[in-house]
């Protein structure tokens, strides 16, 4: 089988790891794969299988748009000249003014089929994020392939349609074949924009259990002091993190004699305004932002960690939490999206209401003061991912629903997971 997947950014250091593992797994069972993205990481370190199974030669990236209208002009017509023997119909088209209205002034369309016109054909075009869909689409609207085209959303795609309506996916629901719904929420979205019921699939993604070891918290580890919190996530707005580092600056009031640090890995463009947030608070000596890390050091990093936080105020289904959860960590994490899915609350760790940093820091509290319940939890939690999260499960089952598709028998396959 034949696979293009179309993501927005690979390699991808500081997240989107469970989309590697999907590439890789397939690849793993036999599949050829070719990765299209709309742009490179900025970070010169690599996951370890972007180099194992040698990805980057099978990466393709879209045509930058420069940001003047008449310098996009100007590259429309050399992509045009340099193009226009590898498909001359689908370049046409992309330009019929008829057919596709404004797109073709910004010739939106023409840049987003450059770099499929002499690749393929594929069975499947599995785009991850709406808009990545909708390119999906407009190859297959064009002709460029005849291929399959499943979507996987998650979260920032579903929160632009509530945002600018749902219309914005006309062209993609329509044009698609199959749409997969990460956790619940996201299928209720689904059904709330339109969507047809008989196109949707729940697949959850998950992680890989050979590279996340369980490590049961022994009695020496729970007594180490620093007590050592983590939490791995972006540096952006929706993850909330100035909520942590303030239920910290609370609790260390509460308790000044505790000894902890917390540590922050990922990157992204609040950083500064979290440093001094961290300075404010005088909590230099405590609350660390150690930048993105790939995922051997993500997991070394939870391996040597007491709890995992993660006080977001938006998800879909954080896979971090499988991650911490997998080692063995009790988890702390507020109650959006599918977070209730990924926890078994109160028994593998707490969620607690977006945005509260006291009750966030009650809970951190009940832990630190209870840790004879950490054991238990990670056993918990490791057994839920083993049952419902296991990317090598999850594979096995995503090829099948492919060749259901492309044998056109897709609705016999089990359309839930829980």
């Amino acid at each position: 089988m034949k696979i293009a997947y179309i993501v927005d950014v690979f390699p991808n250091l500081s997240s989107d790891t469970f989309i590697l593992n999907q590439i890789t797994g397939l690849m793993d069972r036999g599949c050829e794969v070719d990765i299209y993205a709309r742009m490179a990481q900025t970070q010169s370190q690599l996951q370890p299988d972007v180099k194992k199974y040698n990805l980057l030669a099978r990466t393709f990236y879209f045509e930058a748009m420069p940001v003047h209208r008449l310098q996009i002009a100007l590259k429309a017509m050399s992509l045009v000249y340099r193009n226009f023997h590898k498909n001359r119909e689908a370049v046409l088209q992309s330009l019929n003014i008829f057919r596709f209205g404004k797109d073709v002034f910004t010739f939106k369309l023409l840049y987003s089929i450059i770099p499929f016109l002499d690749k393929g054909p594929y069975d499947i075009i599995h785009c991850h994020f709406g808009p990545n869909g909708d390119v999906g689409a407009t190859l297959k609207i064009l002709g460029v392939f005849k291929s399959k085209l499943i979507t996987t959303f998650h979260y920032y795609d579903i929160q632009l349609a509530l945002d600018e309506g749902a219309g914005i996916y006309d062209r993609l629901f329509k044009e698609g074949d199959l749409f997969l719904s990460i956790g619940n929420d996201n299928y209720r979205k689904f059904i709330s924009f339109g969507l047809d019921k008989k196109k949707i699939i729940n697949h959850p993604v998950g992680v890989d259990l050979t590279k996340f070891h369980y490590r049961p918290q022994s009695k020496d580890f729970i007594d180490a002091r620093p007590l050592k919190l983590l939490t791995v996530a972006r540096l952006v707005r929706v993850k909330a993190l100035e909520n942590g580092i303030r239920a910290i600056h609370k609790l260390l009031q509460e308790c000044p004699n505790l000894e902890l640090e917390y540590d922050i890995i990922g990157d992204g463009y609040l950083r500064e305004e979290l440093n001094k947030l961290i300075q404010d608070l005088s909590l230099e000596n405590i609350v660390r932002l150690v930048g993105p890390k790939d995922q051997n050091q993500v997991m070394e990093a939870m391996g040597e960690s007491h709890i995992f936080i993660l006080p977001s105020n938006n998800e879909a289904t954080p896979v971090v939490l499988m991650e911490a959860q997998a080692v063995g960590l009790p988890v702390l994490a507020t109650a959006v999206g599918d977070v209730k899915e990924v926890i078994v609350n109160e028994k593998s760790g707490f969620c607690v209401p977006p945005g509260d940093v006291d009750a966030l820091t009650g809970k951190l509290k009940y832990l630190i003061n209870h840790p004879e319940t950490w054991a238990a939890m990670g056993k918990i939690g490791r057994k839920h991912i083993e049952d419902k999260f296991d990317v090598n499960k999850l594979n096995d089952r995503l090829l099948d629903v492919f060749k259901q598709v492309i044998d056109g028998d897709m609705w016999k396959t089990d359309k839930t997971y829980s």
